[in-house]
């Protein structure tokens, strides 16, 4: 039952209050037809809204079913006018873009019926209503009495309690009119039928109540409820309430598919609005996009170079480690001042101080890379890597302190080895006049070194993963313009620039030029002559048929019976032969050329070899005599037979007379003549004191009390001027200066020194000349006999004074015969494959430094890194620019789409106060505006994309245009794409939120009084 008690309605009407109602008082049967009547403005249709939930009373109470509404809630009253109530009104209020049969079937689906279930129910209350063949048509389509059908349709479709009509028949023509009557008549029987109307006739003929309404208040009711019948009411009421206790009717929501539905088709219905708006919003998302796709180029751009530069610069660790990096900060102006000036004055900084400094505190590092190898293979060979070192490096080389000897035959036959080095230093000898110490001088001078990597020939390629002898990224650097990368040990590139080209100095090294050309070249050169220059070229196949051969350092030196010393076998021609063809026959298994695309490459050299070449040839000499012989006496040189000065430094004086009697009794009689020659040039202490006193006398100096007189040190003043002026081609009175300004002591002692040094030589002089004419075996003999008298002090002495000492070291005596341990290499260079990776590996080498003693500990310097600090800068600042661009297109986006929704909002207020009316809530509407702005941002997203691709095409003509570079070309990965479609939609449904809420909070009695 439906009872109103003392409803009153009251609206502001500017400074004052409209009422209204003024206190309804009503109740109503179960299944009847009630027509209100009244002149208009008199609440007819007031009544009906607040009967039907569509608006709020002020004061009363409305009873459904026995329950007062005063609390009820909004999910209360969409519940109420989804399941109770149905609307019929005169302006039919179906929406346009709907079809007849959705239109109905929309009250359904707020009700949670399947779809089956809804469209068989629409379809039944259509055919009730006479439109059973009209379902697919849309209202534009339709007369207005078909229209008010529909409209009776949907109002009957959910078998409500109540159906409101409000001047159903308002705009129909008097037969239409009658048609309606009739069905909302038959309507009637079911359900309790309220109409407000101004025809009275038309009350009249079907109406079995009307009830006569003027200035808010009800004057007549001509059928109201009797006493028995409001009792039998509320027996109903009764029942009705203690069954929906036990099943309370489901609350109505839209579902997902219903609002995107809706949504769609509403888009559809305006699709030139909506490409444009789509379009309007794919503006942002292409800028971004491109911005993205370019940006994206240039990383990958960027990060080829990177890997490519890496590849050439890697992080090296040598075994012996000297710190430039301070000094290399201060020649780049790195180094910072320790102290902030203000901006009042100049001030100095202490460049040149910095610089002094760092080459002051500049020490040599023993690197302990035997245990830091280990700890790399450790660390490769874990699957369970936790540092990341495995995954940053690109590749790993380790270089060991031995020298490729690689010979081959020049075309005019002679045995050459296949170097620039050697070649060099004979044209700086010839043409310069420049020995081998000038050289060193020239070097040192201008930091140019032959064997720098630009010099070297023959160059070692980094290895792959899983022993694989070349890296992917050398292969990716180089095109293999003829035969394959290297499959063995003993194979081979050549390597030409890009235009198919070796440089003559390089051609001499291969064989392919004799000296004559080479000396033609220098002559015209350094004579600065003009020469014809001559354009040679060789097929393929020539040059990989041309001949190398491998020589083992050990390999080239022979043992020589007679001296007991091992010969180098070079040095003859006949040797040479000997080992070029017992060498190891190299193969050129093919010809690489930079590809067009990389913009840097890893081999500085002309030819390329493997690092199993290497492995070889170390354990190759493993086995060989001269190693053997070497490693058997670690004191004594076996190519000179001279021991190391090296092995002197901590021996005793016990150790030197031991190592004394050895020496001797290494020497051949020869050597022993000259020992004895030399032992007796040494004067003993008391002669070479008499001898310094004689000396003194002669020339005037003596002491008196145990000092020199005045006199004595003015001799010496004078002698020390006179000969530091001739030795040293300076002005005598400079020298003078210089010596008087000297503390008498130093003087005394310089003098002294220098006196005593002339004595020895010239006793020395004296006893070679005297003993020049005896013969070896009688100098021999007398050592032998002598041997036995010297005291142990004696030879001590004889050691440090007599002992010839070879000038070679034990260590590099091993290194020329090729012999190093594999598990301890000279350096160790370690590839990384950006400069995010570099910074892994450094940390890698950071955690393994604080995990090791300090005598493992791990020094470098990390010269890129240096180097690379200020273009990291420019890179952040390039990032946060395009960020900030990002963001602004992003805001005008958001803002473009909200203003687009909240015009969507007013366009569709009517069909907002439809789908309240039926029961839809705040939250349905909410999400069907919702779901208008995801389908949005999706087109816009989409065409975004899709644009984007398209215009990645001449964008990529034009960079390669204009820099020239085939590797540099936007791209949008399709990951990327998805996100930017994803952005664009949840841009815009943020966007939408406002409009959204907006439109949720419509009243709907507003919302359908909108047009």
């Amino acid at each position: 039952m439906l009872e109103l008690k003392d409803i009153r309605k009251d609206y502001p009407a500017g400074g004052g209050v409209v009422r209204a109602l003024r206190g309804i008082n009503l109740q109503f049967r179960k299944n009847e037809f009630v027509s209100i009547l009244g002149p208009s403005g008199c609440g007819k249709t007031t009544l009906l809204n607040i009967i039907g939930g569509l608006d709020q009373y002020t004061e009363g109470d409305l009873i459904i079913n026995g329950r007062s509404t005063k609390d009820y809630k909004d999910r209360d009253w969409d519940t109420y006018r989804n399941h109770s109530v149905g609307f019929v009104f005169q302006s039919y209020n179906l929406i346009p873009h709907q079809t007849v049969l959705q239109n109905v079937e929309i009250a359904l689906s707020l009700s949670g019926v399947s779809k089956h279930e809804r469209r068989k129910r629409a379809k039944e209350a259509l055919e009730r209503v006479g439109l059973g063949d009209q379902l697919k048509k849309k209202p534009g389509e339709m007369s207005g009495g078909q229209m008010q059908r529909v409209a009776i349709a949907r109002a009957i479709v959910n078998n409500p309690d109540i159906i409101l009509a409000d001047e159903p028949t308002g705009a129909l023509d008097t037969e239409t009119s009658v048609q309606v009557m009739d069905i909302l008549k038959e309507i009637s029987k079911d359900c309790l039928v309220i109409m407000v109307t101004h025809n009275p006739e038309l009350a009249e003929k079907y109406s079995t109540r009307i009830i006569r309404m003027l200035d808010g208040n009800t004057t007549t009711d001509t059928n109201p409820l009797s006493v028995k019948e409001v009792e039998m009411e509320a027996q109903r009421v009764a029942h009705i309430q203690a069954t929906e206790t036990k099943q309370n009717r489901k609350k109505p929501s839209m579902s997902i598919f219903t609002s995107f539905g809706l949504s769609l088709k509403n888009l559809i219905s305006k699709k030139g609005r909506t490409i444009l708006t789509s379009f309007a919003g794919s503006i942002g998302i292409i800028g971004i996009a491109l911005i993205y796709a370019v940006s994206n180029g240039a990383t990958m751009f960027i990060d080829s170079v990177q890997e490519e530069t890496l590849s050439s610069y890697p992080l090296t660790i040598e075994a012996q480690h000297m710190d430039m990096g301070s000094l290399l900060e201060t020649f780049m102006g790195q180094a910072e001042s320790a102290e902030k000036h203000d901006n009042d004055a100049i001030y100095q900084k202490a460049m040149f101080y910095n610089m002094v400094n760092a080459l002051n505190s500049m020490e040599t590092i023993e690197n302990d890379l035997k245990a830091f190898k280990a700890y790399i293979e450790n660390v490769i060979d874990d699957e369970d890597d936790k540092t990341g070192l495995k995954e940053a490096l690109l590749g790993i080389q380790y270089t060991y302190n031995t020298d490729l000897l690689v010979y081959t035959q020049n075309i005019d036959g002679s045995i050459i080895r296949s170097d620039t080095q050697e070649l060099l230093q004979e044209l700086l000898i010839e043409y310069m006049g420049m020995d081998m110490s000038g050289m060193i001088n020239m070097q040192e001078s201008y930091g140019f070194s032959m064997m720098s990597p630009s010099a070297v020939l023959w160059q070692e390629i980094l290895t792959g993963d899983k022993g694989k002898l070349v890296n992917d990224v050398v292969e990716k650097q180089y095109d293999v313009i003829y035969g394959s990368w290297p499959n063995q040990y003993d194979e081979i590139v050549l390597v030409v620039d890009d235009n198919n080209e070796i440089d003559d100095m390089t051609l001499y090294a291969l064989g392919l030029l004799s000296k004559e050309d080479i000396d033609e070249l220098a002559d015209a050169a350094f004579n600065k002559t003009p020469l014809e220059v001559k354009s040679n070229k060789w097929s393929f196949e020539e040059i990989c048929d041309m001949d190398f051969r491998v020589v083992l350092g050990s390999s080239c030196y022979k043992y020589n019976e007679k001296t007991g010393l091992y010969d180098d076998l070079r040095k003859t021609e006949t040797g040479l032969k000997f080992l070029y063809d017992n060498g190891l026959k190299l193969k050129v298994s093919g010809i690489i050329k930079p590809n067009p695309d990389a913009t840097s490459t890893m081999l500085t050299g002309s030819i390329g070899y493997t690092a199993k070449l290497t492995e070889y040839i170390i354990k190759q000499a493993e086995n060989s005599d001269a190693v053997k012989a070497q490693l058997a006496n670690p004191s004594i040189d076996i190519f000179t037979g001279k021991p190391f000065a090296e092995n002197t430094g901590n021996l005793s004086d016990a150790d030197k007379v031991t190592e004394f009697k050895k020496y001797i009794d290494s020497l051949n009689d020869d050597g022993k003549a000259a020992a004895y020659v030399k032992i007796m040039s040494i004067p003993t202490d008391h002669h070479l004191e008499y001898m310094m006193t004689e000396a003194l006398k002669s020339v005037g100096i003596e002491k008196v009390d145990g000092a020199y007189t005045e006199t004595g040190i003015d001799i010496m003043k004078k002698t020390l001027t006179q000969s530091f002026s001739e030795q040293m081609g300076m002005k005598y009175d400079e020298v003078a200066e210089y010596i008087n300004s000297m503390p008498e002591e130093d003087i005394i002692n310089l003098f002294v020194g220098m006196l005593e040094q002339q004595i020895k030589d010239s006793y020395a002089q004296g006893i070679e000349q005297s003993l020049s004419q005896i013969p070896v075996a009688e100098l021999v003999a007398a050592l032998n006999d002598a041997m036995q008298s010297y005291t142990e002090e004696q030879l001590a002495q004889f050691y440090d004074e007599v002992v010839v000492f070879s000038e070679n070291e034990y260590e590099a005596n091993l290194c020329e015969l090729g012999y190093v341990d594999l598990d301890s290499p000279y350096t160790i260079n370690l590839y990384a494959s950006s400069f995010e990776n570099k910074d892994v590996i450094e940390a890698a080498i950071a955690q393994y430094n604080k995990d090791v003693e300090d005598l493992q500990k791990i020094a470098y310097t990390d010269y890129v890194g240096i180097m690379m600090s200020s273009v990291t800068t420019i890179i952040n600042a390039i990032t946060y620019v395009l960020i900030a661009f990002v963001a602004v297109s992003l805001v005008v986006s958001s803002i473009m789409i909200g203003v687009i929704t909240l015009i969507s909002v007013q366009e569709r207020t009517k069909e907002i106060g439809i789908l309240r009316a039926i029961g839809a809530s705040k939250q349905n509407v909410s999400g069907m505006f919702n779901a208008e702005t995801v389908m949005i941002g999706f087109t816009s997203g989409f065409i975004g994309v899709v644009v984007t691709a398209i215009l990645c095409l001449p964008i990529n003509m034009i960079l390669q245009y204009f820099t020239g570079l085939g590797n540099l070309r936007a791209q949008l990965p399709l990951p990327v794409a998805l996100i930017l479609i994803g952005i664009s939609v949840m841009l815009t449904l943020v966007s939408g939120i406002i409009p959204s809420l907006s439109a949720a909070k419509k009243e709907p009695v507003v919302a359908l009084r909108t047009e």
